[in-house]
């Protein structure tokens, strides 16, 4: 069954796509081919146990190493699978615009209810260029969009000044903020009505103090029910229990980020019975020292396997 929905009014701001998501992992089969059927099986799983929207082909789906048309049918089994009780984000990031407009447009085609783009990455384009990528996706396309900023990654911050730019945009409707900098969400929050939402797990109960409303988690492929808590808790005023959820939660949100998001919650979904499979070169699958130690992190947050 679907998450009952956080009780509003509260004092979180409106949220367009929910509160509580996930950068779904893409489950592979033993040999590495797209495994579509676990896909939907996983969305579900996600949407039954809290979430109430997920991210499809972002970081933590691997999306540098998923061919286009790989992209595109895992978009629609997950549209498929619960598209009628979660929202669904594609990731159509690029560092070459004419291939993000290419995803966007398919990401559209396929039924997503948003797209997610990050920075370009690598080539470290001035701040007018980003602007000018992000333009050329929304010119291309009805998609409202989330712009990603994850400099840890991509070497580029948006600056405030280019996020408030953006934000005149009627599809500009938020930023997924990893970049850790609370001064300047501060300033974007205070200067836009965009919905901002955490990039980083632990940062979530900080960024909601500020404005935020809610989270585009990975550790929340297993975290989702106290992730939901929180923000409820939060969104309640009762800030001292969204405390006392964060601290509970901490192990399993620092553990997922041990050595790399992806492998390990790739591993936490095993370890929890739910394979999903290898991840792809050039990530390499948990080591068994790493699988111990993520397992003791799991049981300090009260997630781990029975």
């Amino acid at each position: 069954m679907t998450a009952a929905p956080i009780d509003s009014p509260g004092v979180l701001p409106p949220a367009p796509f929910g509160r509580v998501l996930t950068a779904m992992v893409t489950p592979f089969t033993a040999d590495g081919g797209l495994d579509l059927d676990r896909a939907a099986a996983l969305a579900n799983r996600l949407v039954d146990e809290g979430n109430d929207g997920l991210v499809v082909s972002g970081t933590t789906g691997e999306a540098p190493t998923t061919t286009d048309a790989e992209k595109e049918s895992l978009l629609r089994a997950v549209v498929d699978a619960v598209g009628d009780r979660a929202t669904v984000v594609a990731g159509i990031g690029s560092n070459n615009t004419t291939h993000s407009v290419e995803l966007a447009r398919a990401a559209e085609k396929a039924g997503a209810d948003g797209a997610l783009l990050v920075t370009p990455y690598y080539n470290k384009p001035p701040q007018a260029g980003v602007v000018a990528h992000v333009e050329s996706v929304l010119d291309a396309v009805g998609l409202p969009v989330l712009l990603y900023d994850v400099p840890g990654r991509t070497g580029l911050a948006l600056s405030t000044e280019t996020i408030v730019r953006l934000a005149a945009h009627e599809r500009v409707v938020g930023v997924k903020d990893a970049k850790l900098d609370f001064e300047a969400s501060s300033w974007v929050l205070a200067r836009t009505d965009l919905a901002y939402y955490s990039g980083h797990d632990p940062a979530t109960l900080p960024l909601l103090a500020l404005g935020a409303v809610g989270v585009i988690g990975t550790s929340t492929h297993v975290t989702a029910a106290p992730t939901r808590e929180l923000v409820a808790a939060f969104d309640a005023g009762d800030v001292v229990r969204a405390r006392e959820v964060n601290a509970r939660t901490l192990p399993a949100y620092s553990g997922i980020f041990r050595t790399q998001g992806t492998i390990l919650v790739k591993a936490a979904l095993a370890l929890l019975g739910f394979d999903v499979g290898p991840v792809r070169l050039p990530l390499v699958d948990a080591t068994d020292a790493e699988r111990r130690q993520l397992a003791a992190d799991l049981a300090a947050a009260g997630v781990g396997p029975a």
